[in-house]
């Protein structure tokens, strides 16, 4: 197994109070519910450096639906690319917009709130929110230092188990994982389908501490089919060797639960998230992923609000058809072209999808809501 240099690598990133690194310094408009959503849109839109996360969740949600849309919300406004969260409710849904508001307050990250009800209407709620989202950008740390590879959390997510992208791609991530490990960073993988098609396999490649949470996350999805069903199947025909080549080839040292945020300092970590590209990027984001990385065949264009997505595929066919939109052709790139194109984008140059002003935002479902 190779394993790419990373000396000299390093970028100007943001550090936080907890002692993560951001590549980015937004301010996040979180809506608590989906009522909310246009309202924190229309906020985020007239400030800079402000983004929002518009989504369908938040009402009528039962159970563990609730639960983790709640935990999500949490952990997103904890991801180092983000300075401070200002989170909108309406004032009646089930995740009450003062509830979180409080629980980040007690975990030292700078917050405001507003509810529509609460503020009297939207028009002034957005005027409200416009204001205090001013405010947080304004108190944003300007102060950046040296970073280095170590100091990234990259997030993994191959939502295509095409021969391109298990042949070609995917081993070039691989060895970029490697190296960021390597380097005493951490990497989180999405794409629980493979670890339901392989339970065996999984627990092999897990180390013994963290058994118990992969024989967990079997059972949450016992009788349940894969939310990508494609890859699911195909997860089915191929090794368990071929479906995980992006992970670099690693131990599991920690299973994640949907919106969890990732404890270990180094190592790989598996987010129990599909490999649907939105809802694996929210939930790479939430464990504390500050860029991600995207394989995709197909050629899927979006990124995510909160973090930076390189767009990486094996297929020519998909690189010659969009060129402006794929940042690494792996036919034609090794390692440290994809190390180096990291370290660019972690140091403030956009990728593609942050050119284009590309984002997708979701969060999975457990069940029904009512």
């Amino acid at each position: 197994m190779s394993v790419p240099s990373v000396t000299g690598r390093t970028f100007e990133g943001v550090p936080r109070r907890d002692g993560g690194v951001g590549v980015r310094d937004n301010v996040l408009v979180l809506p608590s519910v989906i009522c909310s959503h246009i309202v924190a849109d229309r906020i985020a839109a007239r400030v800079d450096h402000a983004v929002s996360t518009p989504h369908d969740h938040g009402c009528a949600q039962l159970g563990a639906d609730n639960e983790q849309t709640r935990r999500t919300f949490l952990s997103l406004a904890q991801n180092p690319n983000v300075a401070g969260t200002l989170v909108v409710g309406l004032g009646c849904e089930e995740v009450q917009s003062d509830d979180v508001a409080g629980a980040l307050r007690s975990r030292d990250v700078p917050v405001r709130e507003l509810s529509i009800q609460g503020v009297g209407g939207t028009d002034e709620c957005v005027e409200r929110g416009v204001e205090a989202a001013s405010e947080l950008v304004e108190s944003r740390s300007v102060d950046r230092s040296d970073a280095t590879i170590g100091d990234l959390t990259l997030g993994v997510v191959s939502t295509d188990l095409d021969t391109s992208t298990v042949d070609v791609a995917d081993p070039l991530v691989g060895d970029v994982a490697r190296a960021v490990v390597a380097a005493g960073g951490r990497v989180v993988v999405a794409g629980n389908e493979r670890v339901l098609a392989h339970p065996d396999d999984a627990r092999e490649m897990t180390e013994e501490s963290a058994r118990d949470s992969v024989d967990e996350l079997l059972a949450r999805h016992e009788g349940i089919p894969p939310r990508a069903t494609r890859v699911g199947r195909f997860a089915r025909k191929r090794s368990f060797d071929e479906v995980t080549r992006s992970w670099g080839e690693r131990d599991v040292s920690e299973v994640l639960s949907y919106g969890e945020r990732a404890s270990i300092s180094e190592g790989l970590a598996l987010v129990d998230a599909p490999s649907r590209f939105a809802e694996a990027t929210t939930a790479l984001a939430a464990a504390g992923a500050n860029v991600v990385v995207h394989v995709t065949g197909d050629g899927i264009l979006a990124g995510h609000p909160l973090v930076p997505v390189v767009k990486v595929t094996g297929d020519p066919g998909t690189a010659a058809a969009l060129p402006d939109d794929i940042d690494v052709e792996a036919t034609n790139a090794d390692a440290d072209d994809l190390l180096e194109t990291l370290v660019a984008v972690a140091n403030g140059d956009p990728c593609c999808a942050e050119r284009h002003g590309l984002t997708e935002f979701a969060i999975t479902r457990v069940g029904p809501s009512m």
